[in-house]
């Protein structure tokens, strides 16, 4: 299977800035789907109503799946990557 990967920078409410990919199957386009998907994530992490646009969250290529992804992909429509700051 192959995913599309979108790199995301949101600014906290704290100042810091959080890195995460949103990890969705490649042939999901719809930028606004995966703003939600970005959404529900910022939530779930105290972080809800910071801004996730086109300006935070950008395409940044296409991957073969990793071990791992794949049941959170078919469950949600998406895996979330953790890079910085997503404590």
């Amino acid at each position: 299977m192959q995913v599309a990967v979108w790199d995301t920078y949101v600014a906290k409410r704290d100042g810091s800035t959080m890195h995460f990919d949103i990890i969705v199957p490649a042939e999901l386009k719809a930028a606004a789907v995966i703003y939600q998907y970005g959404n529900e994530y910022l939530k779930l992490k105290g972080q809800e109503g910071q801004p996730l646009s086109a300006k935070e969250c950008r395409f940044c290529h296409i991957e073969t799946i990793q071990p791992g992804w794949e049941e959170k992909i078919k469950r949600t429509g998406y895996y979330i990557y953790e890079m910085e700051n997503c404590c």
